[in-house]
């Protein structure tokens, strides 16, 4: 991010708004959702900062996290958002992989037609991000509780004014 601000605002703002923005999902099923599809793509960053949010978020402790990533259906969280990880999980392999029985299972366990997108959207840029990091071999510390030690003060300050200099 710090080596091109140009591209790095946009990101962030996409971010910020996926994320943080105004949903019915909170903002700890949004960073799960991103925690997940980057575990699946095996972005050491990004699954560990985005997870530690979602920890502190759902008040929660990172083993949890690390049970959803290993395996959502039975970790106990909301049947609506075992769908939308669902969902997810078939974006991070291709949107095509998205079937109309998922998407109509997520309706039935409560998502809505916004959620549903929102959750597309968020597994889509995911990857995205994830390539980015990964494909520039982005250095990230590798110690775990720096992620959760950082994530009030992200959660404070959000992705739209992002300083990596901070």
């Amino acid at each position: 991010m710090a080596f091109r601000p140009a591209t790095a605002a946009p990101l962030n703002q996409l971010a910020e708004v996926l994320l943080r923005g105004e949903s019915t999902l909170s903002r700890g099923d949004r960073e799960v959702i991103g925690t997940y599809v980057s575990s699946l793509n095996d972005c050491f960053f990004c699954q560990n900062a985005h997870g530690g949010l979602a920890q502190y978020y759902l008040r929660c402790d990172m083993a949890f996290i690390d049970q959803i990533k290993r395996d959502p259906s039975s970790t106990p969280i909301s049947d609506k958002l075992k769908a939308l990880l669902a969902i997810a999980a078939s974006v991070q392999k291709g949107g095509k992989h998205v079937t109309i029985e998922q998407v109509e299972d997520a309706r039935h366990r409560g998502a809505t037609d916004l959620e549903i997108h929102d959750t597309v959207l968020i597994a889509a840029a995911f990857c995205m991000f994830n390539r980015y990091v990964d494909g520039l071999g982005t250095w990230a510390p590798q110690d775990r509780q720096f992620y959760i030690e950082r994530a009030p003060r992200r959660a404070e300050e959000g992705y739209a004014n992002y300083d990596p200099h901070k």
